[in-house]
């Protein structure tokens, strides 16, 4: 077995990233790859998947063959790999981009093992000039990113990722295969672990939970009506509207601008032009609101979205998770609302007429899989993580609608030992449907053929409807007792933990479905849940609109001025001195005395004109001295004294000292560092990051690090040169 490395894993991350520690599990994935063994890896995206394959490549013998979809990503990680490490020939691609001339040189740098890494599509891994050319060569190990696009299940299918495992055997080399995605779904996982015959790979995977998020299902009734409220209730802030068709998207927008909305559509139909201009309002909050065909959001990353509605219901829920995963980036509110009714499922399956049988049935059972998120009743985010083969260990989420609004349980032990008798008396080998036809008594031809009406289980559940049966196969399905089979296009099966409930029943709550076409009726739902609104919407949007008219006069990004939460507080507050203003939340007291002033007038004028009767919990406490460590830290700076002497000297961590340095310069305190960072860090480079934050609609390091390239940079950098830009423009 070969050895994991000649020095500390961490040893060779600091020399060629510069990075003083791993992230999440990325140590242990590096090391499964240097023991030798086959790894799957599912990361979303910012998780840092890329660095699980490219350090053990520059610490391995040999060259590690890295396939990927897109040849601009290649390029960029090549350049990025090449600023870390100076070596000629360090990484390289080979793909159709390339002359004749360029490839004869690749190969010359791999021949000659110059190159550790070498970016190929998997349409260039096929050509059999490049096999006889890899067969006698080192090959460390291979690397596929973008694994999902193996499935025919994933999101995002490349026929040509099939031919990846029979190409390998090729080739010949017995070394490990690493397998990256940001999104897959247990039918998912085992596809790409199956086609790349790595079935028994450590598998390393990250959790899909978004608590920041709610989610919620209405009935489609009124819904243009219920998307106005829903907007106006978020007044001054940003939000993304989806639908199905270009036409709806048009429609919607202008219903929304003649209401009084700021809203731009996007759609492919757009001109580039127009698409670029109108996203480019949303970014800068010109536009409130975008609707949008999901061709939208792709190559954002607005850190403040506070909702996402879909008009229509998509047609899958991977689809969804990706589309509500655009609201609240930055950790605040993200209020996700879908519009459903049953014949929006109707007209998305007459999509799938005229298309191959096998791509007929992958599209209807996805579109199950949203019916039954849709009508379910159990808790949302339960739903969607138990989706992505995740438990939910938490009954209540308290911010979904079914969690916040229950509908009423009733004992389910008989139905579901009624439900596990009939999937065990048809021997395993049926869908769902086929399942309820058999409890209820429906005698069709299916039935008949397999002689299903002559069970005795037969018909014993027929004092229900179908509807009720596919609560209970649904709700067994989530708590663990049944499983589909995912070779077999859902199958059901029952689960080891199922088979001892048959053995010895236990007691089970189960709730009915929601039926949204009997809700319809009675749909008036509150537009604001437990985690909605501000205090004070017009006083919000004022203060909103106050921080873009200054950040505008001063040419500097909102955030520098106040976030949102210190604008909510502020609507909730209703601060009338300097004193209060400073007890606000993210207002210390060198913002509130450079920004202060204006917002504290507009507040008096506000309450006085509307005669507000303030919170009386409004309690202005004196302002602490600053504790001895600060004060220490400060004179350290001024006298220029390193980060890292001044963390050995107090005897903490060095990431505890920056994070002191921050508090230090949010509480209004300006400081200097350009002489540490000056030893740090090209002064290239710390202007590339200020100018970024000068632009930047957020100061958030991890949508930093997305925008400027998480290869580029380290979260060190980022801290670092945030806190003298907060410094010098803020303060």
């Amino acid at each position: 077995m070969e050895l994991i490395a000649e020095k500390p894993l961490t040893s060779y991350l600091k020399k060629y990233f510069g990075f003083d520690s791993f992230k999440g599990e990325q140590e242990k994935i590096i090391e499964s790859i240097m023991l030798g063994q086959d790894t799957f890896v599912i990361m979303p995206t910012g998780g840092g998947k890329s660095l699980c394959y490219q350090l053990p490549a520059l610490i391995k013998d040999g060259t590690a063959i890295i396939i990927s979809p897109l040849i601009a990503l290649m390029k960029n990680q090549v350049d990025s790999i090449r600023s870390f490490c100076a070596e000629d020939g360090i990484a390289h691609v080979l793909n159709s981009s390339l002359t004749k001339a360029e490839i004869a040189m690749v190969k010359n740098d791999i021949t000659a093992r110059k190159t550790k890494l070498l970016f190929v599509a998997p349409e260039s891994l096929t050509k059999q000039e490049n096999v006889d050319f890899l067969k006698n060569i080192p090959v460390s190990f291979y690397a596929i990113d973008e694994a999902h696009c193996i499935s025919e299940w994933g999101h995002d299918f490349r026929p040509e990722y099939r031919r990846i495992r029979p190409i390998i055997n090729q080739i010949g080399h017995a070394v490990p295969v690493i397998a990256l995605t940001a999104t897959a779904t247990p039918k998912v996982q085992q596809d790409i672990q199956k086609s790349l015959g790595m079935l028994n790979a450590n598998t390393f995977k990250a959790s899909f939970n978004r608590p920041n998020l709610y989610y919620e299902l209405r009935p489609k009734v009124n819904a243009v009506k219920e998307i106005i409220k829903i907007v106006r209730s978020f007044a001054g802030k940003s939000g993304i509207i989806y639908c199905l068709s270009r036409k709806k998207v048009e429609e919607l927008a202008n219903t929304l601008k003649i209401n009084g909305i700021k809203a731009a559509p996007y759609h492919a139909g757009l001109d580039a032009g127009t698409r670029s201009k109108h996203q480019d309002q949303f970014l800068m909050e010109d536009a409130e609101v975008i609707v949008a065909t999901i061709a939208f959001g792709m190559g954002i990353d607005k850190p403040d979205v506070r909702f996402v509605i879909h008009y229509d219901i998509p047609k899958s829920i991977e689809g969804y998770y990706q589309e509500t995963g655009r609201g609240g980036r930055d950790g605040g509110e993200g209020k996700c609302i879908a519009f459903y009714s049953y014949n929006d499922i109707v007209k998305l399956e007459k999509f799938f007429q005229g298309k191959p049988v096998s791509e007929q049935e992958i599209g209807r059972h996805l579109l199950g899989e949203v019916v039954s998120y849709a009508e379910s009743s159990v808790c949302r985010r339960k739903h969607i993580l138990h989706y992505f083969g995740e438990e939910y260990q938490t009954e209540n989420c308290e911010n979904c609608d079914n969690c916040v609004h229950p509908k009423l349980s009733f004992e389910g032990q008989e139905y579901v030992e009624q439900l596990l008798d009939a999937v065990m008396a048809v021997k395993e080998q049926f869908k769902d449907k086929h399942i309820i036809h058999v409890l209820t008594g429906n005698t069709n031809s299916s039935i008949k053929s397999y002689k299903h009406d002559e069970l005795e289980i037969f018909g014993q559940g027929a004092e229900k409807d179908d509807k009720f049966w596919m609560a209970v196969i649904r709700q067994s399905l989530i708590a663990g007792l049944l499983q589909k089979d995912i070779e077999n296009f859902g199958l059901l099966k029952l689960t080891e933990a199922g088979k001892a409930f048959l053995e010895n029943p236990t007691s089970i709550m189960l709730t009915e479905d929601h039926n949204y076409e009997e809700e319809s009726d009675d749909a008036e739902i509150a537009v604001d849940s437990a985690k909605g609104g501000t205090a004070d919407p017009l006083l919000f949007s004022m203060l909103k609109d106050l921080c873009k008219k200054i950040s505008r006069e001063k040419n500097l990004p909102p955030f520098v001025i106040f976030q949102d939460p210190s604008l909510d507080d502020m609507a909730t507050q209703y601060p009338l001195t300097m004193d209060e203003l400073k007890q606000i939340v993210g207002v210390g007291a060198g913002k509130a005395l450079k920004f202060g002033a204006p917002f504290i007038a507009l507040i008096k004028k506000y309450v006085t004109e509307n005669e507000i009767e303030r919170p009386m919990d409004m309690v202005v406490k004196s302002i602490a001295n600053k504790s001895a460590l600060k004060v220490s830290i400060i004179q350290s700076i001024d006298r220029h004294v390193p980060f890292e002497d001044i963390a050995a000297a107090k005897n903490v961590k060095y990431d505890a000292i920056v994070s002191e340095i921050e508090a230090i310069v949010a509480s209004g305190t300006k400081l200097n560092i350009d002489y540490y960072l000056e030893e740090v860090m090209d002064e290239e480079r710390v202007e590339e990051i200020h100018e970024y934050f000068l632009q930047a609609e957020t100061d958030s390091i991890q949508t930093a690090l997305e925008e400027l390239g998480k290869d580029q940079f380290t979260e060190d950098d980022l801290r670092l040169v945030r806190i003298k830009f907060m410094s010098e423009v803020g303060n």
